[in-house]
């Protein structure tokens, strides 16, 4: 799109994820890219997108990213394809056209039986909005009988307010402490993050820290997926919404993962993670027999 519209130069502000996507993409295409991000994402994201070649711009106050980014289409003729202006509307219409694959995938991977619920990390709600206008597109089309309810796992509860409230307006939440889930952080989400949920008959959840790492934990070690802590809210939402009784044992959840783990490392490795180095073959041996968490029994031929 950027360059069908003549452009030399794509921008967005983004915590990483949208960033070293677009950086890739803007590498792939043959032009400039700028990353307005915020001071405290997490490193390994900022390395990526520094690989693909694109200019990062980290400000103190990450609220300022939207002044910069409309500097640059105003006077420099950059294509943004994340917002620049508050309060957020969404991104880029074509970036979230895109997103409406996510239901098209689940279409054919249930074989058009569709789930009871989808439950998505939500920041401004782009993937919600789309994977809610890609549902709609196969009802309008004859394909399924019913789109899922959807449920948007937040941070700081903006949605949660707004749908408890019964309004449109979706008002500043305070941000009661700094999440782990750096890449949806938001204190205010947008309209078509509410209408999806309003339309979908859904729900928003709010996530705080504690139990987000063990999740992250326990979906690699029983699922061989190792998601990014952002990425694990939905499994955090969806035991929430399981205790509260509106999500059933008979329901058919999916849970949409984001991003991989390997992109905040840096926020979800704690010291003791930290593996220790033997010298002998002897000492490590004796180590596997004494781990509490691998007894030997694990190490027997079956």
């Amino acid at each position: 799109m950027a360059r069908l519209a003549g452009a030399r130069v794509i921008a967005t502000a983004s915590s990483g994820n949208a960033g070293a996507s677009l950086a890739a993409y803007a590498a792939r295409a043959g032009l400039r890219c700028v990353v307005v991000t915020f001071a405290g994402t997490a490193g390994a994201m900022l390395a990526q997108i520094k690989k693909y070649g694109a200019k990062i711009v980290p400000m103190a106050d990450k609220s300022q990213r939207w002044p910069l980014l409309a500097a640059g289409v105003e006077r420099l003729g950059w294509f943004a394809t994340s917002p620049f202006q508050a309060p957020v509307v969404g991104s880029h219409p074509a970036g979230i056209e895109g997103y409406k694959t996510l239901a098209y995938e689940i279409f054919e991977q249930t074989h058009g039986s569709m789930p009871d619920w989808c439950v998505l990390p939500v920041c401004y709600g782009d993937a919600l909005a789309g994977l809610f206008q890609g549902f709609t597109d196969l009802l309008e089309q004859g394909k399924i009988e019913r789109i899922p309810r959807l449920a948007a796992a937040e941070i700081h509860g903006s949605l949660s307010e707004a749908l408890a409230n019964k309004t449109d307006l979706i008002a500043e939440a305070p941000a009661a402490f700094e999440t782990l889930a750096v890449s949806m952080g938001t204190t205010r989400s947008t309209f078509q993050a509410l209408r999806a949920l309003r339309l979908s008959g859904g729900t928003a959840v709010r996530v705080g820290n504690p139990g987000l790492i063990d999740l992250q934990r326990q979906l690699a070690a029983s699922e061989g997926i190792f998601a990014e802590l952002a990425s694990v809210t939905p499994l955090a939402a969806i035991e929430t919404l399981r205790r509260q009784g509106i999500i059933v044992s008979s329901d058919r959840v999916v849970a949409i993962i984001t991003a991989s783990g390997l992109k905040d490392l840096d926020r979800s490795t704690v010291p003791e993670d930290r593996q220790p180095v033997f010298g002998t073959a002897g000492e490590a041996w004796e180590h596997l027999l004494k781990d509490e968490d691998h007894s030997s029994s694990r190490y027997e031929a079956a």
